[in-house]
């Protein structure tokens, strides 16, 4: 999925050329006609994904500069270009004062604007990514700070959200690398005990023989090398939020103590003589099926029940191919920045090829394949060729995937053509087979859904030129993809463009 623009301009031949510039440069576009629009837009309950907004400050009604303002007593992030026929320094002062990334006049060309629009996303990712290491830091980490697009996503998040606002023990389920420790801080961060402690604790790294002791502490003298007092992380985390990654790998003399911990709320430390009252909420995490370590025996089922009352299940990153291209936005505009290096984004072919693997190690491989790529890479732009342990793996896509999101647009301001790579494998030719394997004609519907496969993969995802060559509105075109039951396309109703 390509980086969504808010285009608002009360002049309708200004919007629609703007519009078509910002779409040449390979995003998508959602257009508004009055500064009223853009804020009922950008607040509404189910407002759509911005990653930024081009705004004409000279409008009827809420102008650019009201705009500007709302946009900030909202505490929106978003990045804003504002544009205007008179370019007066004064101008330009007040709107960078309210707040503007840039500022550009009309007419604006298409190389000025997609230098502007590739900045400001640049710039607005860098930001997002220190916000988000700094929450992390101070235990305020929110779901705004997770980074997703995707429909499958949707129902995890919600259930999140609900989640955060009561002590409901919850059991986070994933692969290794989903972001299973950045939700359990964001449930932590948006509840009533963000003020309190987050402590997490590696169940799975921590030696057998030690386990009781890190967790519910010991007394001086308890045990040969117990030398002073240590109170145990039950403790440490009183009125706030203990964090049991990798629970599964608990031992069993050690899951009997927990439950009992949780069932009477308080904790007898190793060589204690009384138990102590503790106010801890439980939020655990396993990159295994709990509840198939129930049935070999390795895990007690009575716990097993106490801690699944509110189990989330975060898919992978292969589930949810649309987040890929905004992860990598991020990475790359936080590694840049750490290792000093001018590199101003990702070929669109990279992105491409990075969005169609699988990543077995999900998020965090993503992270480190772009970290690598950072520090070895001798360019200003990555490339395919900056990511040698990826490059020669296998597309192994075969459905439609979303356009993907080019951290830097092509240089020629025009049209992607079908010579550049596209974001799926295409026929070897294009041409289109009339029978099926028996012999029968095949259905219309399925040749008509094939072809629109074949064009979004050659115009590279992007749905308005997609819309445009064949001669179909868009939203007709994300109604065909409904009804042929396409997941994550990112479709929305549009305009009718013909």
């Amino acid at each position: 999925m390509a980086a969504s623009i808010l285009i608002a301009d009360d002049d309708a031949v200004a919007r629609r050329l703007v519009e078509n510039m910002v779409q040449k440069c390979g995003y998508e576009t959602v257009v508004v006609d009055s500064g009223d629009a853009a804020i009922a837009t950008l607040t509404a309950p189910d407002a759509p994904a911005i990653d930024a907004v081009i705004l004409d400050l000279v409008m009827p009604g809420l102008d650019g500069m009201g705009v500007l303002a709302k946009i900030r007593e909202a505490g929106l992030s978003i990045p804003v270009i504002v544009q205007t026929a008179h370019g007066g320094i004064d101008n330009v002062i007040s709107a960078m004062r309210a707040g503007a990334a840039d500022f550009v006049v009309k007419p604006v060309g298409v190389e000025r604007l997609q230098v502007s629009l590739r900045n400001a996303l640049n710039t607005s990712a860098l930001k997002g990514e220190l916000q988000r290491i700094r929450h992390s830091r101070e235990g305020r980490l929110t779901f705004s700070d997770i980074i997703t697009r995707a429909e499958a996503m949707t129902p995890v998040m919600r259930a999140a959200q609900k989640a955060a606002n009561s002590a409901i023990p919850v059991l986070i389920e994933g692969e290794s690398g989903v972001g299973k420790e950045m939700f359990a801080r964001a449930i932590h961060g948006s509840g009533e005990r963000k003020a309190k402690p987050f402590v997490a604790v590696n169940c799975g790294a921590i030696p057998d023989n030690l386990v009781e002791s890190i967790l519910f502490g010991h007394e001086k003298g308890a045990f040969t090398g117990a030398t002073e007092r240590h109170m145990g992380k039950f403790v440490e985390a009183h009125g706030g939020t203990l964090f049991l990654d990798e629970v599964s790998e608990l031992p069993l003399t050690a899951q009997v103590k927990l439950l009992r911990a949780l069932q009477e709320g308080a904790v007898e430390a190793v060589g204690g003589r009384k138990p102590v009252k503790v106010d801890v909420r439980i939020i655990s995490a396993t990159n295994r099926k709990l509840l198939e370590r129930v049935k070999q025996g390795h895990f007690r089922e009575d716990l097993f029940y106490r801690l699944h009352v509110l189990p989330l299940t975060i898919p992978s990153l292969r589930a949810r191919r649309e987040d890929i291209p905004h992860l990598l936005r991020h990475f790359l505009a936080r590694f840049a920045a750490e290792e000093n290096r001018q590199i101003t984004g990702i070929s669109g072919e990279a992105v491409a090829h990075l969005a169609q693997l699988d990543w077995p190690g999900n998020i965090r491989q993503l992270e480190n394949a772009v970290y690598r790529a950072v520090v070895m890479s001798d360019g200003d732009q990555l490339d395919i060729g900056d990511f040698p342990l990826l490059a020669s793996q296998p597309h192994p896509v075969t459905d439609i995937p979303t356009a993907p999101l080019m951290l830097e647009p092509p240089a020629m301001p025009s049209v992607v053509s079908g010579n550049e790579i596209p974001i799926a494998p295409l026929p070897a030719v294009g041409t289109l087979a009339m029978l099926t394997a028996t012999g029968d004609v095949r259905a219309l519907e399925d040749m008509e859904n094939e072809i629109i496969r074949f064009a979004i993969s050659h115009y590279r995802g992007q749905m308005s030129e997609v819309a445009r060559r064949l001669k179909i509105g868009r939203s007709t075109l994300y109604r065909k993809l409904d009804e042929a039951g396409v997941p994550g396309h990112g479709g929305k109703s549009g305009e009718e463009t013909h």
